[in-house]
Parts: C-alpha cells; structure tokens; sequence
C-alpha cells in the first residue's frame, strides 16, 4: 500500500486514548474492579463479537449493531451491551453453579450512533449481573451498589431515578391498552417524546379523566410522597405489586444508608426490551445523559433455555471522566518516579539500580544511551519524572 493512501484517522465514533485518558480509565476500571469484587462479584470476559442471533432479539434504533461476516459467513455482530452476552455465558457454561450468581465484568461495547460528547460508537463499560434471585434485597444490593461505585469514583453530586416496568405495564392493562399501541406508548416514553405521548394517548377510547392519568406517569418524578400518590391510582394487582416492590426496594436501600441518593421515576424505562420490574438510572449535573443504568430481567434467561431472574446495572466509563472534567474535580497524575541517567563506564550499575527500584514498586525510565549530567536532567524534565539518579 503507498503511504499516500494510507489513513490516519480513526473510524467514525471511536477514539485512540492517549497515555493520560489510558491511565485515567484504567484508574477507574482498577477502583471498580476491586470494589465489585469487595462486594462478592466475580468478575467474567466475554467475546466482543457474538453471534448476530444472540444479540437480534434486542436491536432497535437505539442500540443498532455492527455486522460482520465470520466463518462461513456467518452473520456476526459486535457486542452492544454486556447482559445479554452474560446470559448466554450463564446459560450454557455457568448452568451448574450454585446460585445466586454475582458477576462482573469490564469491557467495550460498540453501537451504530449519531456520535457527540460523550456518546461514540465504542465506549467502555463496567458492571455486574446478580442472577438468580428475584428479592427486594437483590434490588436493593444492585442500586446502592451503582450508588457507591459513582462515589468511589469521586463523583458526589448525583441522583438515582428509580422506576418500575411492571407498574406501567399494569396500568396498560387496566386500561386495555392493545398490544401495539403499548409498545408505541412505552417508545415514546423511553424517547421523552411527550408531544407524541399525548399524541397516541389522545387516540385511545377513553375517558378525559384517565387520558389525562396516563399522561402524567412519566412526569412522576419525587420522593417517598410519589409512593403514597401512586397508591391513589386506580390500580390492578400487578400495578399495585409494583409499586409494593418499589416501596420494599427502597426501605432496604435506607439500610444501606444511600436514600437521599434515590428519587422516583415512573419515567425512566430504559431502552432494552428486557427489563420486567425495577429499573433505573444515574444523572449527575453538567451531564445530559445517564452516568448508569440497569435493572431487573427476569426473562432474559428463559430465551436461552435456562430461566432465572436477574437484576444488574452498567456503568459508562467515559462518562464517568467526562462528569469529573466538567465538575473540575482531578484525578491523580501519572506515577513517575525516577529518571536514571548514567556514563558509559556505569551503565551496568545503572541498570542495577533500576532493578531494585522498580522491584520497590517506583516508576522508573533507564536512559538508552550516555548523557552528561545536563542533558539527564533535561530528559527527567522532558518527561515528567520526580527524581533524577545519575552514574559517573
């Protein structure tokens, strides 16, 4: 190939990360990876390429996939989140091990986007999957757990929105909302399109009163209060449930001691067609898109033969960085310890002393060639170094 023709840029929506965004987002990866493992988490590697019929069932206009062609040509696809290619993994390698399950993982994910500050085409990914368990508590564990992983990461200004699948759904129900038309409804909800909300609300054959009712689920948005003023709906029984499990998953999360963390949110639904019950969302401020997301899917699982419940959550790296830039908050620099610089007649001691010192645990640059004094000072400098050592 003639170097004329070769390209220099990276593809649409992805970034090389220079040595300090490579060092800050392993800083944060090293924090969460010793946090969820803290918190009994295992931590798992799946492939960044799975097969197109794993992740098909979930493509949508939010999520789009890269194709590939693999052996065979067999229709490929780059991962686009990490539950559902943990569901596969437990489903057939993990299907013998006692339960329940906390994994962990981190990795990229890759999403065919309009890209913009914050949002690419690759992004990183850390989080952790709790399956086989279908309590409060399990709930309540995934949440306070985002909760501190955002703090750990030294972000102290944020709000968990917390919302309930299974509340809508019963209220879709009680209306006798037909199948289509809910998954219209809940698009636009997920979308905070309100204008084509009421649009299709306004289409439905029914009363003025309980149009005007369904028209104000995605604005309910508060504290403990909101849980009294949905007890006031008319309700079913799933409806109802939903807003117990609410209720059940937040007195655990003030044991944890992280309510004034968590708000209501009827609104948030997420944009995966997984979630059955508890979802939720992380918004700090100087950030217009979720810090983090998850929830609980208690189905995911029975699409691969081995049905169990889970709930989990996912944290955006990048966004992590992002909020801490913009919060002007500043992460610790890069560890550069000593540089040694030496003669020609000194360069085996030199090389001794790097030796034991890294051995200590420093940061240390051996010069590769002879300096004077001078110019090993000037190279210390250069590159960022604490301390010069010097052999004559």
């Amino acid at each position: 190939m003639k170097s004329e023709k070769l390209i220099l840029e990276t593809p649409y929506g992805t970034r090389d990360l220079l040595p300090k965004d490579t060092a800050e987002m392993r800083h944060m990866e090293n924090k969460l990876s010793d946090l969820f493992r803290s918190w009994g988490y295992d931590e798992v590697i799946t492939p960044t390429i799975e097969h197109l019929e794993t992740l098909a069932p979930r493509i949508s206009e939010a999520n789009a996939l890269f194709l590939l062609l693999g052996n065979q040509n067999k229709p490929l696809a780059l991962r686009n989140e990490m539950t559902t290619p943990i569901a596969r993994l437990v489903s057939s390698r993990l299907k013998d091990a006692p339960v329940p399950l906390k994994l962990s993982y981190l990795g990229n994910v890759f999403r065919v986007e309009q890209t913009q500050m914050g949002r690419q085409c690759e992004f990183h990914q850390a989080g952790v999957e709790l399956m086989g368990s279908n309590t409060p508590a399990s709930d309540a564990e995934i949440i306070s757990l985002a909760i501190e992983s955002i703090l750990t990461c030294g972000i102290n200004d944020f709000q968990i929105h917390m919302g309930q699948i299974a509340f809508l759904d019963g209220m879709m129900a009680y209306y006798e909302i037909g199948e289509d038309q809910c998954r219209e409804i809940k698009s636009a909800i997920e979308r905070h399109d309100i204008v084509c909300l009421n649009r299709l609300i306004d289409t439905l054959s029914l009363p003025s009163k309980d149009k005007e009712t369904l028209k104000s689920l995605p604005l309910l948005n508060g504290r403990e209060d909101l849980l009294k003023h949905l007890y006031d709906l008319p309700l079913n029984l799933q409806s109802r449930s939903a807003v117990d499990n609410l209720a059940a998953i937040y007195t655990l999360i003030q044991s944890y001691g992280y309510a004034d963390y968590v708000r209501f949110d009827l609104g948030i639904i997420r944009d995966f067609n997984y979630y059955t019950g508890m979802v939720f969302e992380g918004y700090s401020i100087k950030l217009g898109f979720p810090l983090c997301g998850g929830g609980r899917y208690d189905h995911l699982l029975t699409e691969y033969g081995y049905p169990m419940p889970a709930t989990g959550f996912a944290l955006g790296i990048e966004r992590i960085l992002l909020t801490l830039e913009r919060q002007g908050v500043h992460l610790p620099p890069l560890s550069k310890d000593i540089y040694i610089g030496y003669t020609a007649s000194s360069i085996g001691r030199a090389i001794q002393r790097a030796s034991e010192l890294r051995h200590a645990g420093k940061t240390v640059e051996l010069g590769l060639r002879t300096q004077t004094p001078e110019e090993a000072e000037s190279s210390r400098a250069e590159f960022g170094y604490a301390q010069l050592e010097y052999f004559e």
